[in-house]
């Protein structure tokens, strides 16, 4: 059997029989040892800037941020909501409940309307009681619904006639009867600042004055609630991630070191990285949005699993009877040149991220990295200066937990145990883990992309809610819009400009899984269905008494332009997918028939089911092609083709084993599962990189592979473990979010942390150990030197 417990000093013997792995950088962390009070002070004036950078930081809380960037369909798409503004800025009011139509509930629902148009920032609505009556010769139509509703056997027979009504039926009405739809457009000024959440609050009370004791459920769904919410939720996540953050580095600190002054030295600089790296972002413009927001624990776990690992063995240092300044030098030089590693590791995983299409998905990559450059700095240069300012009697502490450190003993024991099993037969072990890792990334290969709006938006609120009452009773709550673009030298009341509408329009409420269709022809056809006119002249004069906040719902302002605009129920992309692609195909009679009129499909809805696959493949495709890149770069570093295969496996299996949860869970791979992935497979990988940078260390001529595998894994062993506990609470605690993509990249980062513990001591062990062994037998250069 091969020793167990070697004694504290072999732990941290700087390693001057090679090149650093770092190529030197490490040594940046011995500049502030020099002058620590000075680089305090220095520390202090970052900070108190830093604050002012998060006072700086916005929130993107727009539904389009993810398919955000400088392609052709979505510039289309921001030029029709540029010249369309209506669905950016209309407030959804769903009413609903099987005594709807009751006259006193229908009075009451009046009153709401009526109300509703008082409310500050209403610039107009749409309701059922906008509808009119058929229009005669001379006159603008009288209002459907009558100042004093009748009574008895005439209300029923007027209900029959409102439930009937074309422009009401299907469209503000459900053909049941049970649910309204009340439309509040607002002003842009008020959707765009800080009083959007004043208005909705006005709008929810007097929902519930007005329909208090109605018996009715009520309910705000559209952009600027959905935004509201995703605002809301963006700031209550960012306290909820900060304090949790904070309280679980410095609780697994103090219990493990026992010691105020190694709590301090071991979660202060990660905690500080945090506030800086937010500081960074706030003067670089950056916006908090539903990735940047998850940042902060990424941070805390970015720097917190190298901060331990260099407080652990300036620790050990210490105990074995080092003075505190050669204590925390060693530290730095042995164990810095992994923590350089593992931080470019990580960087490597979020320039991955600069390949998607998505300008927020980059932007996340981009700060990300920026992150990981300040957290890198930070744990270098903090954890020695904290160490030689905080540390006293250095004797004493010597004395004291020379005895009692039955922490990190335990630890120690466990992990001797299991590395013994590993090393026993590296063989077996190494083709078991390749069969595993196959099988599992066979499961990850058919996971098939998946999106939906609604997880973009709290799913504890209102809207989504909402949004799911009208998917099941008007056909949706999601625009899908038809540009029609006028060739040069043909108006809007052009013959051949209401032909190409009046085909759009019949191809798009044909088209299966679009209703609520609405356009310039809804109002033509009520027209010669009612007044049995056809004239151009009656259809402008209508158009031109039409509050203008309708009009641009269909009609550009320069009227060289309208929309068809539909609806769609918030389903998975793939389903959506069918639809879109199938309506444009329906198009192109529409464009042979009318030569030079632009007609397009848009929409969010149509963007994101268009896009949404592609980019989470290519995010998953460029995963593939970061396994690679990152093993040859660790295998560089480290000068060492073993080392660049040992690594393969266990970084792998952590990717692969989260998508098979996925897959056993019946999920896909959304944009939040691939993200965290890709991340998480740069962050996993620090363990590996610590045990292999230790290996290096113990494998010296006369040491076995085998009782330099297990002496790495005793020293480092401990360590890993309480930072992965750390890590993964600090990423799981992203569950209380109101968010499910945060939510969703919160506990898949989690648990592929734990299976990147997992992978080092039960596939990296036997794995290094099998491959060294092969390379000394055919004399190959390897992580190790032939043992004596």
């Amino acid at each position: 059997m091969h020793e167990r417990n070697p004694d504290a000093t072999d732990m941290t013997k700087p390693d001057g029989r090679s090149l650093s792995i770092a190529f030197g950088f490490e040594r940046i962390g011995l500049i502030a040892m020099r002058a620590p009070i000075l680089s305090c002070i220095i520390l202090l004036a970052m900070v108190v800037g830093a604050v002012f950078g998060i006072q700086r930081i916005t929130i993107d809380d727009s539904l389009s941020q993810l398919f955000r960037s400088d392609t052709k369909e979505y510039r289309q798409y921001e030029e029709v909501t540029r010249r369309f503004p209506s669905t950016e800025f209309d407030v959804l009011v769903v009413v609903e409940g099987k005594t709807l139509l009751e006259r006193d509930n229908l009075e009451k629902l009046r009153d709401l309307v009526t109300d509703l148009q008082l409310v500050d920032g209403v610039r107009g609505l749409i309701s059922l009681f906008s509808a009119r009556q058929a229009p005669e010769p001379g006159k603008l139509p009288a209002a459907l619904f009558p100042s004093e509703l009748p009574q008895g056997a005439e209300y029923d027979q007027f209900i029959e006639t409102v439930k009937s009504n074309e422009i009401i039926r299907g469209k503000l009405l459900s053909e049941d009867g049970t649910l309204a739809l009340v439309v509040l457009s607002l002003e842009p000024s008020i959707v765009r600042d800080s009083k959007l959440k004043a208005t909705v609050g006005q709008i929810r009370q007097v929902m519930n004055d007005d329909l208090a004791d109605t018996g009715l459920t009520k309910e705000l769904s559209g952009v600027p609630v959905m935004q509201l919410e995703i605002r809301n939720a963006v700031e209550r996540d960012g306290i909820i991630y900060n304090v949790a953050g904070i309280l679980a580095g410095c609780l697994i600190a103090i219990v493990f070191f026992r010691k105020v002054s190694f709590m301090v030295i071991a979660a202060f600089p990660p905690l500080l990285a945090i506030l800086l790296s937010l500081g960074v972002l706030g003067w670089a413009n950056f916006s908090l949005n539903m990735f940047l927001n998850v940042m902060t624990p990424l941070i805390m776990v970015i720097s917190f699993s190298d901060s331990m690992q260099l407080t652990f063995a300036a620790r050990d240092r210490l105990i074995a009877g080092e003075d505190k300044y050669s204590a925390f030098r060693n530290a730095v030089l042995v164990v810095g040149p992994a923590c350089v590693l593992t931080h470019a590791t990580a960087g490597i995983s979020f320039i991955a991220l600069q390949f998607s299409n998505s300008d927020l998905i980059r932007s996340f990559g981009e700060a990300g990295l920026l992150a990981t450059i300040i957290a890198l700095l930070a744990v270098l240069l903090l954890v020695p200066a904290f160490g030689v300012l905080l540390v006293r009697d250095e004797r004493r502490f010597a004395e004291k937990f020379k005895t009692a450190d039955w922490g990190v003993q335990a630890l120690r024991r466990f992990c001797a145990w299991i590395a013994e099993r590993m090393v026993g037969h590296p063989g077996f072990f190494s083709v078991l883990a390749l069969l595993v890792v196959g099988g599992l990334a066979v499961v990850y290969a058919s996971l098939e992309p998946r999106y939906r709006l609604a997880d973009q938006v709290p799913d504890k609120e209102q809207a989504v809610a909402a949004s799911s009452r009208l998917d099941a009773k008007l056909t949706g709550a999601n625009p899908i819009d038809i540009l029609i673009e006028f060739p040069a030298g043909e108006t809007l009341y052009s013959p051949q400009t209401l032909a190409t509408i009046a085909a759009v329009h019949k191809l798009v409420e044909e088209q299966a899984g679009v209703g609520n269709v609405w356009s310039i022809e809804t109002l033509r056809r009520w027209l010669a269905e009612k007044a049995g006119s056809h004239d151009v002249a009656t259809l402008k004069e209508y158009v031109s008494v039409i509050p203008e906040h309708l009009v641009r719902r269909f009609i550009s302002e320069d009227q060289t332009a309208v929309v068809v605009s539909g609806r769609v129920p918030d389903r998975d992309s793939s389903q959506i997918l069918p639809v879109v692609e199938k309506l444009d195909r329906a198009m192109d009679a529409v464009r042979t028939a009318h030569p030079g009129y632009e007609v397009a499909v848009t929409g969010l809805s149509a963007i994101a089911a268009r896009n949404s696959a592609g980019m989470i493949e290519k995010l998953n495709h460029g995963l593939t092609i970061e396994f690679v890149l990152v093993a040859v770069f660790i295998g560089l570093a480290f000068r060492s083709v073993v080392v660049m295969f040992a690594c393969i496996l266990p970084g792998i299996f952590p990717v692969v084993l989260s998508g098979t949860l996925l897959w056993l869970l019946g999920e896909g791979l959304q944009f939040a599962s691939v993200v965290a992935l890709t991340v998480s497979f740069g962050l996993g990988l620090s363990a590996t990189i610590h045990f292999l940078n230790r290996l290096r260390s113990e494998s010296q001529p006369g040491v076995g592979a085998g009782k330099a595998v297990e002496r790495a894994t005793v020293l480092m062993g401990p360590a890993l473990i309480l930072t992965t506990v750390v890590l993964a609470c600090g990423l799981v605690v992203t569950v209380f979010s109101d968010l499910p993509s945060l939510r969703l990249f919160g506990w898949l980062s989690a648990f592929a942390m734990v299976a990147a513990l997992v992978a080092d001591f039960l596939i990296l062990r036997p794995t290094a150990m099998w491959l060294i062994t092969f390379a000394e037998r055919f004399r190959h250069g390897g992580v190790a030197k032939p043992a004596e």
